[in-house]
Formats: structure tokens, C-alpha cells, sequence
């Protein structure tokens, strides 16, 4: 409107200045026709300033009219008008990315459901890349996917533990009278195939892990765990459920950082005693940056009551389970950058053997420490009248820069009832690793054993940057004597054991793992059709492995 208003200001004033010129400058007709003229522009001056009015009227009303059907479809948008802003956390963008700085996490992960104080998972949470969507954040702390809270008090974690193996036996002999026995030049097997779900509130955690590829054969498929933990306690766990309880040293590690492909085999035989997987437990856990103590008192495994047991047959339809327990104390006198020595004791018994309807029995079976559907060559077969099964003994291992060394011996007793003499078997195995390049093995405070090689994100393999992962070496002595009172008639013939094992191990990330291993076994004479005579033999099997 200021517009219009100047428009005629301007035309009023030109109108009177031409009004008051001198009479001599111009006649009385020259003044007439100026005039004239004068209001004809005015005139037309004034239309177009209706038009132009209209043209805005019009322009305001659709304005309006635009409003009110916003309004009308959206009844709240002018009541959050004169709402305070909301807090800038709402304001965000609803997806973001937080990256951080990785740190020291360059291990394989576990396993299993991995355990820890609400503190070190905030902790963990908090040196890991995370994804921020509304309320929630997805990360990868330990290496596993996660779904948490902002604060971390609700979780869920997702991992993997897969273990493809394949090979075969060359040149397994085979004496007069015995069974050939199933040794294939070429199979593979499912080795482990866990994915562990670890649902946690604070400083509680329920781990439940079920295994599509446990056990000798393809197609097994069980429970490896299923546990209620508390860790709001310093340093320590506690647990009560199907577990596997920690026993010996190279049964601390998890298989994802195994130095060969499979435990020792007087290792596999005293673990299966009363902390085998998927047992019933209750128990706990305690360590410091110098020690470490544990004990559980167990019960059954998980299908022990099944006619068609998930693990280790002990017998037909068991009417009475077995109870038993663990207990282990380890320390690490040696603490310096290039040494730790690791000394230690486990013992481990079953102070009442399962009551089936042959009766109290138990039996030992082991294989030449390789599992690809290989026959048995080792085995005491039911030894009757059983009541008590104990084994105990001592812990090494040094670790020396990139060197490691580890050694074992255990003695089994087996307590029978009836008027019958004890039984004793015995084993022991040592071991060396060099990591040739990448993270040398290194301690872990919370196993009691070592971690694997490590993969810094730096030194991950890429070619193109000469950069090829962690490589390592290993070679292994065991010995698993399950011969007892040979010269006496209630003695027991389940052969002796001799494996040389030598591997290779390449880390291309901390994730994924390739192993290589060749055994050379030789079994003295046992009471199975296919080893009458002892037999000896070799087995190369590799195999390719996956952990988050």
C-alpha cells in the first residue's frame, strides 16, 4: 500500500507545479489540454492500483483458504506451534554413527556367552564402533553383535563359533584278524557350529548356545549351554545351569584358540569325568592379574537321561544321575612384557557315577585326536561297578616373547565296589607354539590360559599393503595310557596313545581363522575288533573357522 500511495503523491505534485507555471509560458487552451491529460493518468494509475489490490486479495485468501485445510487434516501442528523445542537428544537425527578408536581387541572371540560386570560391558561398549537408532544402539563389544540400551542395562548378543573340518587318514594299518575300521582318505565334519545368545539386565546374564554341529559326526545337533551368571561381584562369575566348568589348562582356552585342532587326548578324558559340555552346574569363578580359583559341583549332561544320548552313551535308560565336581587353582608367579609363567592344579571327580540298568558304569573312548568319523582305536570298555572317578594334576606353561611351551599330567582313579581292586590310568602331552608374525599369544586373566594369536585392524591381511594377518606354528607330544593291572585278571586293556602333532595356523583378522594340522598316532593293542594288534596311522585335516 506505501507503493500506491507514492504513485499518487508523485502524480498530485507533478499536477500542481504545471498548475502554477506563468500565464506567459502557456496559454489558457496548452493549460487545459495538460490537465487533461494529467487526470487521464490518474485514472489509469488508479485502475492499475485496483487490479494490483485484487491480484493481492486474491493471493492472500488462497493463502488462507491453504491454512485452514492444514489445519483441518492436521488438528496438532498449530497446537506444537507454541510447544517449547523439544531437548536437543530429540532433535537428533534419528540414525547415527559413533566411531571410536579401536583398541586392544584383536583376540578371536569367544566360544561361548561371554560373561562380564555390567562395568566392563559399558566398558567394552565404549571402545567399539556403535550405530545409535532412536533409543537403542547396535556395537560390536568383545567382537560380538550387540543390541543395548543407551545405558547398556538391556542387551542381547549375538555370536558364532564355526568350525568346518576335512581331511583323511593315510596308511592306517591293518594286522590279521582285525576289522578295517571306518578311516576315510578323504570326509569333513561339522566341528562346532554354536551360536551363543547372551540376554543380559545389568549384571545379570542367561547364556543359552545351542550347537548345530557338535560331536564326531555331521548331524549331531544339541545344547552346548544354558546358564543364569551373575558377575556383579569384582572379578568374579557365578553361575548355575548346563555349563561347561573350567578345568586343566588347555580346557580354559576356547576352541577358537586352540594351538592344534583338537585338546590332548588325556585332556578330552578327564574334562568328560564331571565337566564336559553341556553339564549341570553350580559354581563359580574368581581371578586376579596373579591368580585364578574356580569350583563347580556338577550333575548330569544335558540328554544324559535320553535313550539316544546327544554326548557319550554311559549306559540304558539312567535311573539315578551322577554328581560330581571340579576344582581348580592357578597363578602366575612371572609377570614381565616378554615372560609370563603359568603354574596351576585341576582336579575333578564324579563322587557318584550314574545308576543305569547295567548298573554303575563308566567308560573311557578317545580318538587319535582328530574328529571326522574316524573308528575308535582307544577305549577301556564298561568297566563295571564303578563307584567313584577322580583325576587330578598339575599346570605349565611359559610363555617367552613369541614362544610358548605348555604341559600337562593327569592321573585318573576309578574306585570300585564289589570287593574289585582300583583302577589307574594316566597322561600327560606338552606343546610349543611360535607365532611368526602378528600379535604374539599373550595371557588372559579371566581364563587362566592363553588367548590366540592377535590381528591388530592395521596389520589385518590386504596384499595390496603387504600386509598378511598373524601366522603360527605348533607341534605337540601326547601320551593317554588307559592300560591298568595288565598282569591281573580284573585289569583293564584299553591301549596306550602316542600322537605326534604338528600345525599351522593362519589369522587373516581376528574373526576368521584357516588351521592345518598333521597327526602321526600309534596305539597299542585295546579291547575294540579294530585294533587287535595295535595299530598306527596319519591324518592331515585342516580347517576353517569363524567367531564373532
Amino acid at each position: 500500500m506505501p507503493v500506491f500511495l507514492s504513485r499518487l503523491t508523485l502524480l498530485a505534485t507533478t499536477t500542481l507545479l504545471f498548475s502554477c507555471l506563468p500565464e506567459k509560458e502557456a496559454s489558457a487552451a496548452d493549460r487545459l489540454e495538460i490537465m487533461e491529460r494529467q487526470i487521464r493518468a490518474m485514472q489509469a494509475e488508479v485502475q492499475e492500483l485496483k487490479k494490483e489490490r485484487a491480484a493481492e486479495h486474491k493471493r492472500t485468501s488462497a493463502l488462507l483458504a491453504r491454512q485452514r485445510e492444514e489445519t483441518e487434516a492436521n488438528p496438532y501442528r498449530q497446537r506444537a506451534g507454541y510447544l517449547p523445542p523439544p531437548p536437543l537428544l530429540q532433535t537428533a537425527a534419528p540414525i547415527s554413527i559413533l566411531r571410536r578408536t579401536p583398541l586392544a581387541q584383536d583376540t578371536p572371540p569367544s566360544d561361548r556367552g561371554i560373561v562380564s560386570s555390567w562395568k566392563d560391558f559399558q566398558q567394552a561398549s565404549s571402545q567399539d564402533e556403535e550405530v545409535s537408532i532412536g533409543g537403542m544402539k547396535i556395537g560390536f563389544p568383545n567382537g560380538r553383535p550387540t543390541f543395548k540400551t543407551s545405558d547398556g542395562a538391556y542387551a542381547l548378543s549375538i555370536g558364532l563359533a564355526f568350525q568346518e573340518d576335512f581331511g583323511g587318514f593315510l596308511g592306517v594299518s591293518q594286522r590279521n584278524g582285525e576289522s578295517r575300521g571306518n578311516f576315510n582318505s578323504f570326509t569333513s565334519n561339522s566341528r562346532r557350529l554354536r551360536i551363543p545368545f547372551s540376554f543380559r539386565y545389568k549384571d545379570w546374564i542367561a547364556n543359552v548356545t545351542p550347537d548345530f554341529g557338535h560331536g564326531n559326526f555331521d548331524g549331531q545337533v544339541g545344547l552346548y549351554e544354558a546358564n543364569i551368571n551373575y558377575a556383579g561381584l569384582h572379578n568374579t562369575i557365578l553361575t548355575v545351569g548346563y555349563f561347561q566348568p573350567r578345568v586343566t589348562e588347555e580346557d580354559a582356552e576356547s576352541s577358537n584358540d586352540f594351538l592344534l585342532l583338537e585338546r590332548p587326548a588325556i585332556v578330552d578324558m578327564v574334562r568328560t569325568i564331571a565337566a564336559n559340555d553341556a553339564r549341570f552346574s553350580i559354581g563359580g569363578l574368581h581371578y586376579a592379574d596373579r591368580w585364578w580359583i574356580g569350583g563347580y559341583f556338577t550333575g548330569q549332561s544335558w540328554g544324559n537321561r535320553a535313550e539316544n544320548q546327544y554326548y557319550l552313551p554311559i549306559g540304558k535308560h539312567v535311573t539315578d544321575s551322577q554328581t560330581g565336581g571340579t576344582f581348580r587353582v592357578a597363578g602366575r608367579p612371572v609377570v614381565t612384557k616378554d615372560v609370563d609363567l603359568h603354574v596351576g592344579v585341576s582336579s575333578i571327580a564324579s563322587f557318584k557315577v550314574a545308576q543305569t540298568e547295567d548298573g554303575r558304569s563308566y567308560t573311557f573312548i578317545q580318538r587319535p585326536e582328530v574328529n571326522i568319523g574316524e573308528s575308535v582305536l582307544q577305549t577301556t570298555g564298561a568297566i563295571q561297578n564303578v563307584a567313584q572317578v577322580w583325576s587330578a594334576g598339575p599346570e605349565f606353561a611359559l610363555r617367552w616373547k613369541r614362544l610358548l611351551l605348555k604341559a600337562e599330567y593327569y592321573r585318573i582313579g576309578i574306585e570300585r565296589s564289589g570287593g574289585l581292586p582300583s583302577l589307574a590310568f594316566q597322561g600327560w602331552y606338552s606343546a610349543i607354539g611360535y607365532t611368526l608374525f602378528g600379535n604374539p599369544r599373550r595371557y588372559s586373566i579371566q581364563e587362566g590360559g592363553f588367548l590366540a594369536p592377535g590381528v591388530s585392524p592395521d596389520g589385518e591381511f590386504d596384499p595390496a599393503r603387504n600386509q598378511w594377518g598373524a601366522l603360527e606354528i605348533a607341534a605337540r607330544y601326547s601320551v593317554a595310557d588307559l592300560n591298568s593291572r595288565l598282569d591281573r585278571p580284573d585289569g583293564v586293556r584299553g591301549g596306550q596313545q602316542t600322537v605326534w602333532a604338528t600345525g599351522l595356523n593362519w589369522y587373516p583378522n581376528r574373526h576368521f581363522k584357516f588351521m592345518v594340522d598333521y597327526n602321526h598316532f600309534i596305539v597299542s593293542r585295546s579291547t575294540t575288533t579294530v585294533n587287535q594288534n595295535g595299530r598306527t596311522g596319519d591324518a592331515v585335516v585342516g580347517r576353517v573357522q569363524a567367531a564373532f
